[in-house]
Protein backbone atom coordinates (compact mmCIF):
# COMPACT_ATOMS: atom_id res chain seq x y z
CA UNK A 1 0.00 0.00 0.00
CA UNK A 2 2.97 2.42 0.79
CA UNK A 3 4.48 1.53 -2.54
CA UNK A 4 0.94 2.30 -4.03
CA UNK A 5 1.31 5.63 -2.57
CA UNK A 6 4.76 6.17 -3.18
CA UNK A 7 4.07 5.42 -7.02
CA UNK A 8 0.87 7.43 -7.05
CA UNK A 9 3.01 10.18 -5.86
CA UNK A 10 5.89 10.33 -8.21
CA UNK A 11 3.71 10.11 -11.19
CA UNK A 12 2.31 13.44 -10.22
CA UNK A 13 5.30 14.90 -9.23
CA UNK A 14 6.28 14.16 -13.17
CA UNK A 15 3.26 14.94 -14.04
CA UNK A 16 3.53 18.60 -12.62
CA UNK A 17 6.89 18.86 -13.63
CA UNK A 18 6.27 18.09 -17.19
CA UNK A 19 2.88 20.50 -17.52
CA UNK A 20 5.02 23.40 -15.75
CA UNK A 21 8.04 22.24 -18.00
CA UNK A 22 5.44 22.80 -21.27
CA UNK A 23 3.54 26.07 -19.76
CA UNK A 24 7.21 27.77 -19.16
CA UNK A 25 8.03 26.55 -22.80
CA UNK A 26 11.00 24.56 -21.58
CA UNK A 27 9.66 21.99 -23.78
CA UNK A 28 8.57 22.75 -27.15
CA UNK A 29 4.98 23.60 -28.38
CA UNK A 30 4.07 22.69 -31.90
CA UNK A 31 3.73 25.72 -33.96
CA UNK A 32 1.31 26.81 -36.51
CA UNK A 33 1.15 29.47 -39.56
CA UNK A 34 -1.68 31.78 -40.60
CA UNK A 35 -2.58 29.52 -43.57
CA UNK A 36 -4.11 26.66 -41.03
CA UNK A 37 -6.36 29.19 -39.73
CA UNK A 38 -7.16 30.90 -43.07
CA UNK A 39 -5.64 34.00 -42.38
CA UNK A 40 -4.30 36.39 -44.92
CA UNK A 41 -0.88 37.48 -44.05
CA UNK A 42 -0.36 40.68 -43.90
CA UNK A 43 1.98 42.45 -46.45
CA UNK A 44 2.69 46.06 -45.99
CA UNK A 45 2.68 48.65 -48.59
CA UNK A 46 5.93 50.34 -47.77
CA UNK A 47 9.41 49.45 -48.33
CA UNK A 48 11.53 51.99 -46.41
CA UNK A 49 15.05 50.69 -47.42
CA UNK A 50 14.17 49.76 -50.68
CA UNK A 51 15.60 46.44 -50.58
CA UNK A 52 12.46 44.85 -52.74
CA UNK A 53 10.73 43.38 -49.49
CA UNK A 54 7.77 45.03 -47.71
CA UNK A 55 8.71 46.60 -43.88
CA UNK A 56 6.21 44.21 -42.38
CA UNK A 57 8.24 41.05 -44.08
CA UNK A 58 11.61 43.11 -43.60
CA UNK A 59 11.40 43.67 -40.01
CA UNK A 60 10.48 40.02 -39.01
CA UNK A 61 13.37 38.94 -40.91
CA UNK A 62 15.67 40.84 -39.89
CA UNK A 63 14.42 39.66 -35.80
CA UNK A 64 15.17 36.33 -36.95
CA UNK A 65 18.62 36.91 -38.13
CA UNK A 66 19.39 39.03 -34.65
CA UNK A 67 18.52 36.11 -32.72
CA UNK A 68 20.57 33.45 -35.03
CA UNK A 69 23.42 35.58 -33.13
CA UNK A 70 22.21 33.95 -29.66
CA UNK A 71 22.56 37.52 -27.93
CA UNK A 72 23.34 36.80 -23.96
CA UNK A 73 20.84 39.41 -22.15
CA UNK A 74 22.71 41.98 -20.08
CA UNK A 75 22.01 45.48 -20.13
CA UNK A 76 24.32 47.66 -20.41
CA UNK A 77 25.19 51.25 -21.72
CA UNK A 78 27.21 51.59 -25.33
CA UNK A 79 28.33 55.42 -26.71
CA UNK A 80 27.75 53.56 -30.36
CA UNK A 81 23.84 53.41 -29.09
CA UNK A 82 23.52 49.65 -30.64
CA UNK A 83 25.03 46.85 -28.92
CA UNK A 84 28.37 46.08 -30.31
CA UNK A 85 29.21 42.69 -28.53
CA UNK A 86 27.19 39.36 -28.12
CA UNK A 87 25.11 40.89 -25.54
CA UNK A 88 21.41 43.13 -25.78
CA UNK A 89 18.14 43.66 -23.98
CA UNK A 90 14.69 43.36 -25.33
CA UNK A 91 14.69 46.60 -26.72
CA UNK A 92 17.28 45.81 -28.95
CA UNK A 93 14.91 43.45 -30.54
CA UNK A 94 13.10 45.69 -31.87
CA UNK A 95 15.54 48.39 -32.55
CA UNK A 96 17.66 45.73 -34.94
CA UNK A 97 14.13 44.70 -36.20
CA UNK A 98 13.88 47.82 -37.48
CA UNK A 99 16.78 48.87 -38.32
CA UNK A 100 17.86 46.76 -40.96
CA UNK A 101 14.70 47.67 -42.32
CA UNK A 102 15.54 51.50 -42.39
CA UNK A 103 14.09 52.64 -39.37
CA UNK A 104 16.86 54.54 -37.31
CA UNK A 105 15.42 54.15 -33.75
CA UNK A 106 18.29 55.62 -31.95
CA UNK A 107 17.56 58.73 -34.49
CA UNK A 108 14.04 58.49 -34.61
CA UNK A 109 13.27 58.42 -30.99
CA UNK A 110 15.50 61.12 -30.28
CA UNK A 111 14.15 63.37 -32.60
CA UNK A 112 10.38 62.65 -31.13
CA UNK A 113 11.78 63.58 -27.88
CA UNK A 114 12.98 67.05 -28.32
CA UNK A 115 9.29 66.87 -30.63
CA UNK A 116 7.22 66.05 -27.65
CA UNK A 117 9.46 66.49 -24.49
CA UNK A 118 6.29 67.05 -22.55
CA UNK A 119 5.16 63.52 -23.19
CA UNK A 120 8.41 61.60 -22.44
CA UNK A 121 9.25 63.79 -19.49
CA UNK A 122 13.04 62.88 -19.33
CA UNK A 123 15.37 65.75 -17.51
CA UNK A 124 18.63 64.85 -19.28
CA UNK A 125 18.28 62.96 -23.29
CA UNK A 126 20.71 60.75 -24.17
CA UNK A 127 20.17 58.93 -27.60
CA UNK A 128 22.63 56.25 -26.74
CA UNK A 129 20.14 54.75 -24.16
CA UNK A 130 16.65 56.67 -24.65
CA UNK A 131 15.73 54.12 -27.58
CA UNK A 132 16.62 51.12 -25.67
CA UNK A 133 14.01 52.03 -22.87
CA UNK A 134 10.12 50.29 -23.21
CA UNK A 135 8.62 52.97 -21.77
CA UNK A 136 10.34 55.86 -24.32
CA UNK A 137 8.92 53.31 -26.97
CA UNK A 138 5.91 52.89 -26.34
CA UNK A 139 5.16 56.23 -26.39
CA UNK A 140 7.36 56.75 -29.79
CA UNK A 141 4.97 54.30 -31.12
CA UNK A 142 1.95 55.76 -29.69
CA UNK A 143 3.30 58.89 -31.70
CA UNK A 144 4.22 57.40 -34.85
CA UNK A 145 2.51 53.78 -35.72
CA UNK A 146 -0.81 52.18 -36.27
CA UNK A 147 -2.04 51.08 -33.25
CA UNK A 148 -3.87 48.28 -32.50
CA UNK A 149 -5.64 45.24 -30.68
CA UNK A 150 -4.40 44.37 -27.36
CA UNK A 151 -7.29 41.45 -27.42
CA UNK A 152 -5.30 38.49 -28.24
CA UNK A 153 -8.60 36.53 -28.95
CA UNK A 154 -8.81 38.65 -32.06
CA UNK A 155 -6.15 36.18 -33.98
CA UNK A 156 -6.78 37.58 -37.04
CA UNK A 157 -5.05 41.26 -36.10
CA UNK A 158 -2.20 39.85 -34.87
CA UNK A 159 0.72 39.84 -38.30
CA UNK A 160 4.14 38.27 -37.92
CA UNK A 161 5.95 41.85 -37.47
CA UNK A 162 3.76 43.21 -35.06
CA UNK A 163 5.30 45.02 -31.71
CA UNK A 164 4.17 43.58 -28.61
CA UNK A 165 4.66 45.82 -25.44
CA UNK A 166 4.25 45.17 -21.69
CA UNK A 167 4.51 46.94 -19.07
CA UNK A 168 8.11 46.69 -18.44
CA UNK A 169 8.68 44.24 -21.71
CA UNK A 170 8.51 44.42 -25.48
CA UNK A 171 8.52 41.85 -28.06
CA UNK A 172 7.84 41.08 -32.13
CA UNK A 173 4.98 38.64 -33.03
CA UNK A 174 6.11 36.23 -34.61
CA UNK A 175 4.50 34.23 -38.11
CA UNK A 176 3.97 30.94 -35.70
CA UNK A 177 1.16 30.38 -33.84
CA UNK A 178 -0.14 27.88 -30.94
CA UNK A 179 -3.02 25.60 -31.70
CA UNK A 180 -5.96 28.46 -30.35
CA UNK A 181 -4.09 30.55 -33.39
CA UNK A 182 -2.50 32.87 -30.57
CA UNK A 183 1.05 34.20 -31.96
CA UNK A 184 4.33 33.47 -30.53
CA UNK A 185 6.55 36.24 -29.85
CA UNK A 186 10.08 36.43 -30.52
CA UNK A 187 11.73 38.36 -27.25
CA UNK A 188 14.47 38.37 -25.07
CA UNK A 189 13.86 38.74 -21.46
CA UNK A 190 16.22 37.04 -19.32
CA UNK A 191 19.56 35.12 -19.17
CA UNK A 192 17.47 31.76 -18.15
CA UNK A 193 15.18 31.98 -21.32
CA UNK A 194 15.33 28.69 -23.40
CA UNK A 195 14.21 29.90 -26.69
CA UNK A 196 14.07 33.65 -28.04
CA UNK A 197 10.78 32.73 -29.98
CA UNK A 198 8.22 31.14 -26.97
CA UNK A 199 4.41 30.85 -26.98
CA UNK A 200 4.17 33.01 -23.87
CA UNK A 201 1.03 35.77 -24.94
CA UNK A 202 -1.42 33.93 -23.16
CA UNK A 203 0.82 34.03 -19.94
CA UNK A 204 1.00 37.73 -19.93
CA UNK A 205 -1.62 39.90 -18.70
CA UNK A 206 -0.08 42.82 -19.01
CA UNK A 207 -0.15 43.78 -22.41
CA UNK A 208 -0.53 47.95 -22.79
CA UNK A 209 0.14 48.47 -26.56
CA UNK A 210 0.13 46.29 -30.12
CA UNK A 211 1.56 48.00 -32.71
CA UNK A 212 1.86 47.86 -37.07
CA UNK A 213 5.19 50.18 -38.32
CA UNK A 214 3.19 52.53 -41.01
Amino acid sequence: MISLKKNILFIIFIFFNIYFLYKFNYLPHKKYTNKDFGIEPYISLIDKDKDGIDDQTDILNNVRKYIETKPKYKSKYYTTGYPNDQFGVCTDVIAFGLKDAGYDLMTLVNEDIKNNPKKYNIEIIDENIDFRRVNNLKIYFDNNAIELTTDISKIKEWQGGDIVVFKKHIGIISDKRNKKGIPFIIHHASSIQKSYEEDILELKKDIVGHYRIS
